[in-house]
């Protein structure tokens, strides 16, 4: 499988909810960037951090989170998605909606970077309080 294979298994795991499946091409240490300004901003390492610190809160906060890839780019050892957030954040019953773009560093089939881009004040408005 290639790399840009690999990516869109983890995505097509992602639109199934398989946890096991989008973690599985992650290496040991691989170091997961969540944008500044994101409600999941920092650098992750390790699956089991990413799981915690972002799949899991997304799960937990969001009715229908959802990332629609539209475009995957592959560049061999670096692979692009490009696509679109949406969800609804069940504190505030606010829906977003936002451009989104994931760049994926593969080493020996691995995942060993990623880093995200995305419009974080759309995703705000969605969780602030009037």
């Amino acid at each position: 499988m290639g790399n840009a294979e690999t990516i869109a298994a983890h995505y097509a795991a992602s639109d199934a909810g398989d946890l096991a499946g989008m973690l599985a091409p992650l290496a040991e240490d691989v170091r997961w960037t969540e944008a500044a300004g994101f409600p999941y901003a920092g650098t992750y390492v390790g699956p089991q951090a990413v799981a915690e610190h972002v799949f899991e809160r997304i799960q937990a906060e969001w009715d229908d989170y959802t990332l629609t890839i539209d475009e995957l780019v592959d560049g061999g050892d670096t692979v692009v998605g490009i696509g679109t957030y949406s969800g609804t954040y069940r504190e505030t019953g606010r829906f977003f909606a936002a451009r989104v773009a994931h760049v994926w560093r593969l080493e020996g089939g691995l995942v060993t970077g990623f880093e995200q881009f995305t419009d974080t004040e759309l995703v705000n408005r969605a969780i602030r309080t009037a």
